[in-house]
């Protein structure tokens, strides 16, 4: 049968294989010895965790930091529960609504026509420059003004004016062929229903990686100078006020709690991850 023209075949040697896995797995192993090593010194006592020279694997393994870690935050005046689900709170509405207004913002500026949108993507691109640690100063201001301190909003509402997720979805929208969203027009569709019902469809890769990161950020999300109260303050601040209590004798606390907020950013990111790898093998649209 005759091959199609145009049309490659890629070949390797057992050789080439064997030094790109090679590569690959040494790769792999340079990016995850730090979470090794941070369960294994989660996994140590106290007198190994100090011990000089200091050892890279753990000769009595014990889960007392873990017990303990959760002995102090079930002691503590507020739920240990309620710490999580103010966290838990505040990454789901990020993530959803940062998802849902980049999308929205980014679509006019991929697939509109109008006056002034390449100078609108050039304050996006631009705004993708300043850290949060140069705006800090006149975020705090704006906050104060607005009367938000102490409250949820204060950590939302930043975070929903990132730029970074416009200018992903901004990109990846501009590979979606015009004549798709001409015909979705003439079938009448309105915009919000080409934007949810054939974009977004489309994009799937691209929300799905900014989910991931959008999620990732949020977890870690420690209040900073905006929450005071303490049955508002989040999970990540309360374990490592509470593991930080005892310099030596809360280190193994400190190493459990490292781990325990590890989690859900490492389960969202494998689930979701999968799904990209899977979307992006599966779609493609051509004129």
């Amino acid at each position: 049968m005759a091959k199609k023209a145009g049309t490659k075949r890629l070949s390797r040697s057992l050789f080439g294989n064997i030094v790109l896995n090679s590569f690959l797995l040494l790769f792999a192993a340079f990016f995850a010895l730090p979470l090794l090593y941070a369960i294994i010194n989660s996994l140590k006592p106290i007198d190994e965790l100090f011990i000089f020279p200091p050892r890279f694997f753990v000769s009595n393994p014990t889960l007392s930091n873990f017990t303990n870690m959760f002995e102090l935050m079930s002691s503590s005046a507020i739920p240990f529960l309620r710490y999580f689900l103010n966290s838990a709170f505040i990454t789901v509405v990020i993530t959803v609504f940062y998802i849902l207004i980049s999308s929205a913002a980014a679509y006019p500026l991929a697939k509109g026509n109008f006056y002034g949108r390449e100078l609108l993507f050039k304050f996006v691109v631009t705004a993708l420059i300043f850290s949060t640690s140069v705006t800090g100063i006149q975020l705090y201001i704006i906050i104060s003004k607005l009367h938000l301190i102490d409250t949820y909003w204060a950590i939302i509402l930043p975070a929903l004016s990132g730029s970074y997720g416009v200018f992903l979805m901004k990109q990846f929208m501009e590979g979606i062929p015009d004549s798709l969203i001409e015909a979705a027009e003439i079938d009448g569709c309105s915009s919000m229903a080409i934007l949810t019902k054939i974009v977004l469809p489309n994009v799937k890769p691209a929300w799905l990686t900014l989910a991931i990161f959008s999620f990732q950020s949020s977890w870690n999300t420690a209040g900073g100078g905006y929450i005071f109260t303490e049955e508002l303050k989040f999970l990540p601040t309360a374990m490592r006020e509470i593991s930080s209590g005892g310099a030596i004798s809360r280190a193994g606390v400190s190493s459990a709690t490292a781990v325990v907020l590890m989690l859900p950013p490492i389960l969202f990111f494998i689930l979701s991850q999968s799904r990209v790898m899977e979307t992006m093998a599966n779609a493609g649209i051509k004129e």
